[in-house]
């Protein structure tokens, strides 16, 4: 039986104000199944490319951070001990920092960890 799903993908946004962004990742969940699932990959020569100056290692820090929460390990602090809707929420919630996401989409599956990574391929690599 079909599930229904939202997912969000996960950008990096070196300099706010001129909007440009690298594709970093999706997150997906799908409350039917119980799941919360994220991928993320940076491509820094792309993200390189028009940031020169970022720093690769604090982005790598934030992503690795962002998919401790969506795992729910105990690292990433007291979101990741929340719920899977409240940390998939937090994790959507809008911010203004180097590590944003897209609006949130929606969809309907049998296989969320499937749909998770074809959408991964599609969206970021």
């Amino acid at each position: 039986m079909p599930s229904s799903f939202d997912y969000a993908i996960v950008r990096i946004v070196p300099r706010v104000e001129r909007e440009e962004f690298v594709n970093a990742g999706v997150v997906l969940f799908c409350p039917e199944e119980n799941f919360l699932g994220g991928r993320v990959r940076l491509n820094e020569a792309r993200l390189a490319a028009f940031a020169p100056h970022i720093d690769m290692e604090l982005v790598h820090n934030r992503l690795a951070g962002l998919m401790a929460v969506c795992k729910g390990d105990p690292s990433a602090g007291t979101v990741a001990r929340l719920g899977l809707r409240e940390r998939f929420h937090w994790i959507v919630s809008p911010k203004s920092t180097v590590l944003q996401v897209s609006p949130v989409h929606c969809g309907i599956c049998a296989d969320p960890e499937r749909v998770l990574v074809k959408l991964f391929r599609e969206l970021c690599l």
